[in-house]
């Protein structure tokens, strides 16, 4: 019987005929291709109805080959589908929509949801009987396979579907995902050969769909296929223009003078959603536009992860509502979630990467057809330029690949002792079954071993220290017979490791948020900050819980939270070179480039604007010594290394030292004496050639190492992070890991943590192959070497990067306004002089 005759098809078609809808292509296709037995990954356009092109094909199977029923009562039938989610946010919306479908269609399942918000009697109704459809966390996967006889929850599964997978992809968290799934798969198998557990991933639209689906789905002898929508969704792009470009710019002296435009904006709109890039920075601006009109106060609201759980709650059904006209967010609201009243998104400052910036634009006009609407506030006149070219890539499509992430022993550690605390594993099945994923399959059997020394002795270096064997043999499986280890280990079973988190409670009671530990240690009693919203002045810490009381003070410091600083992705920046070159060419159609034309023309005419085969070099000398500014466009994170690598090849020449500055689009070396530099030496200098050696001894690599393995640490079980209401304060993880690594490095050269923690400072931090992708495409390139007489627009942004470190915001403002004097004063001398000369 083709899937259109079915029973289960012709009820989902009637309710959606009911409902005024009918079904896209890419979802019947979807149904069409669960029914014959394949896995495989749905990409289609945000509010198009990716959900339901899954959802509906289990639900459709299920109706298929559902038994008359016969009682009345209620009989429950065991898990049928997992749905994975990475945000704890989405999982409520999802819930609630999928409750409303099988209500409408008349079947009796359950939908329940598990993460870390989930309450514990909830849990325990789950652990006695399973819903049919569980949407969960990656993390609570986990905690799930560390519970005894786990395999009974299992028996009836059906399907298990990575909702937003993309955002999996690509972290320790996707690598979570992939072995709780392989896991799932085998204990299936093993009870139940014959049944076809189909694997289904939902995304976004990504450079590397293939790679995503064999990253998904890596075993051979399933059936497999990719359905895409053939759908544009429409996306209208504005940015919120100033009246006046000041000649030379600088991070963050634009975003709140364009506050007002933002107002009528928010007023025009039923609901807008602003976004933001960090957590501090939504604070801000949450105190910002309230200051600016206070008729918002009860009407605005601020969403960030460090929120009270239940103030989240209420804000996203106030969204849900209409009750709400903005709310300032961060990544937390990101994806999937389906706000309906929601019409304007705005962007503020550089989103860094077009995906992020699509993903976004998307929680406007969620539903088909209609027209997502997102307006982008620069908070410097260069951001203007990424405006452009975020919008050519929209009309291009040219988005950003996710890389996965692959041998990432700590979580495979972690992940054993969670089976250890679990039902227990047989290491050779095991090593079979996590050799099928993509993520472990280069995993040698000698890796294998030393972790399974690791964990049942410590390794080599820890064997006198038995809290270090964790994991023993009985009855032919390796198992956690300690019931405190047991405890230990599921506390911590993640891949998120942050700063320890402090409870912020009124002293009359009542829970606001949380901050970090680090930014508390900061500040003394009687000091104020903000935190959703409100300004609190800090009392005191009492078992790690900040009492806090409502300050009288308007304004106050605002907390900063780790991770804060993104780097601009390679995409992005290939497409910002080309529109540097269509600025002054005017070979463009951009309002952006038109407005921001008049800071290039003075650009070219102090220096030079950099065609998209030139690479532009800037030498000035000010009262602070000698500058070297170079603009490769690759983004802060490669030109920290970059600037790094370039310094020590210059020191080789003559002993010289410098200090480093560097934002998204270039980077600055700063030297007391006169840097060597010519023609002939430049291309030797941003040479390919010996770039991993030079990289080594340009930057303290093992430092970097260093820093990377305190999270390695935290994830493979070596450092416990404490108790809940008693974590342990970052400085002593810190120290504690610091101590294992000089343990390694020193006494077991071999370990794979210490290896892993090398292998992410290099691939991730250092990101050597952009890095060297970078300087071949500068060896291709034309070099032009200006020597300029004063600050130009493309170098005063990092100038004032550099500054901002050490000085206070009103120390900050002196300065660049003496600086701009000076700039100001030394250009109009040359431009006389010029004038003079030309008259001779």
């Amino acid at each position: 019987m083709t899937l259109e005759k079915s029973k289960g098809y012709k009820k989902v078609i009637q309710w959606l005929k009911s409902s005024k809808k009918k079904p896209f292509k890419f979802q019947t296709d979807a149904w069409q291709y669960y029914a014959e037995g394949y896995s495989g990954l749905v990409n289609a356009p945000t509010g198009f109805g990716k959900t339901f092109s899954m959802f509906l094909a289990v639900v459709i199977d299920e109706l298929n080959n559902q038994e008359p029923v016969k009682t009345k009562k209620r009989k429950p039938q065991g898990l049928k589908l997992i749905w994975i989610t990475p945000l704890r946010s989405l999982a409520k919306d999802l819930a609630r929509a999928m409750t409303e479908v099988c209500t409408a269609l008349e079947l009796d399942w359950h939908v329940g949801v598990r993460n870390g918000d989930t309450a514990q009697s909830e849990k325990l109704k789950q652990k006695k009987q399973m819903p049919e459809v569980l949407i969960i966390t990656p993390e609570s996967m986990h905690l799930l396979l560390a519970q005894k006889d786990t395999s009974r929850y299992f028996d009836n599964l059906q399907c298990i579907v990575a909702d937003e997978w993309h955002e999996l992809l690509g972290s320790k968290r996707g690598v979570m995902a992939e072995l709780a799934i392989s896991r799932i798969r085998g204990l299936l198998l093993e009870k139940h050969p014959e049944r076809l557990l189909r694997i289904w991933g939902i995304s976004a639209t990504i450079g590397n769909l293939e790679q995503a689906l064999e990253v998904l789905v890596p075993y051979e002898e399933v059936l497999k296929t990719i359905v895409v929508a053939e759908l544009e969704k429409k996306i209208e792009i504005r940015s919120i223009l100033p009246d006046h470009i000041d000649m030379l710019p600088w991070a963050g002296h634009l975003g709140h003078k364009l506050a007002h435009k933002l107002l009528p904006v928010i007023e025009k709109s039923k609901t807008t959603l602003i976004f933001c890039n960090t957590r501090g920075q939504a604070e801000l601006w949450y105190q910002n536009l309230l200051k600016l009109d206070e008729n918002l106060a009860g009407q605005i609201a601020i969403h960030h992860g460090s929120i009270d759980y239940d103030l989240r709650n209420w804000i996203e059904e106030a969204i849900h509502t209409g009750a709400l006209k903005a709310v300032i967010s961060t990544s937390s609201l990101d994806l999937g979630v389906d706000f309906k009243p929601v019409d304007t998104v705005v962007q503020i400052g550089s989103p860094k990467g077009v995906a992020r910036f699509l993903q976004r634009a998307g929680r406007s006009g969620h539903s088909p057809y209609e027209t997502s609407k997102i307006f982008f506030l620069p908070t410097h006149a260069l951001e203007l330029v990424e405006a452009a070219a975020i919008k050519e890539a929209a009309k291009t499509n040219n988005i950003e690949s996710r890389e996965p992430m692959v041998l990432s022993f700590d979580v495979l550690i972690q992940y054993m002792v969670t089976l250890a605390v679990g039902d227990g594993f047989d290491d050779k099945k095991l090593f079979e079954e996590v050799k099928q994923t993509h993520a472990f399959r280069e995993l040698e059997l000698s890796e294998w071993s030393w972790m399974m020394q690791f964990i049942t002795t410590g390794g080599e270096s820890l064997t006198a220290y038995t809290e270090f064997s964790k994991v023993e043999k009985e009855d032919a499986l390796w198992k956690v017979k300690s019931r405190q280890m047991a405890m230990r280990h599921r506390l911590h079973i993640g891949a998120i490791v942050s700063d320890a988190m402090i409870k912020v409670k009124y002293m009359t009671g009542g829970y606001v948020g949380m901050v970090e530990e680090s930014f508390l240690s900061k500040i003394k009693p009687g000091n104020s900050f903000t935190l959703a919203g409100r300004v609190l002045e800090f009392i005191m810490v009492k078992d790690m819980t900040a009492l806090v009381r409502k300050s009288k003070l308007k304004t106050a410091i605002t907390p900063s939270w780790n991770g804060g600083r993104m780097s601009l992705t390679a995409n992005l920046g290939a497409i910002l070179r080309q529109k540097y070159n269509q600025t002054l060419d005017k070979t463009h159609q951009d309002v952006e480039l038109d407005i921001i034309l008049p800071l290039f023309e003075r650009q070219a005419k102090v220096s030079h604007v950099p065609k998209d085969d030139e690479f532009l070099i800037e030498l000035i000398k000010t009262r602070d010594g000698y500058h070297f500014f170079a603009y490769p466009f690759e983004g802060r994170q490669v030109h920290e290394i970059m600037a790094a690598l370039i310094a020590y090849r210059l020191s080789k020449s003559k002993p010289i030292s410098f200090s480093i500055a560097m934002n998204d689009y270039g980077f600055e070396l700063l030297s007391e004496k006169p840097i060597p530099l010519d023609e002939e030496n430049i291309k030797d200098l941003f040479s390919p050639l010996n770039l991993s050696e030079d990289i080594v001894a340009s930057i303290n690599s093992t430092e970097m190492a260093r820093r990377k393995f305190r999270d390695i640490a935290c994830i493979s079980g070596l450092v416990f992070q404490g108790f809940p209401g008693k974590y342990v304060a970052n400085k002593h993880l810190q120290s504690s890991s610091a101590l294992f690594f000089n343990v390694f490095s020193d006494y077991d050269k071999h370990n794979l943590l210490l290896r892993q923690a090398y292998d992410e400072a290099f691939y991730q931090q250092i990101e050597e192959p952009r890095l060297a992708a970078a300087l071949h495409r500068i060896q291709a390139s034309k070099v032009i070497i200006v020597k300029a007489e004063s600050y130009t627009p493309l170098c005063f942004p990092i100038k004032v990067d550099s500054l901002r470190e050490n000085m206070s915001s009103e120390e900050l403002g002196e300065r660049i306004a003496r600086m701009t004097a000076e700039a100001e004063k030394k250009t109009a001398r040359v431009q006389r002089r010029k004038k003079n000369d030309h008259q001779l």
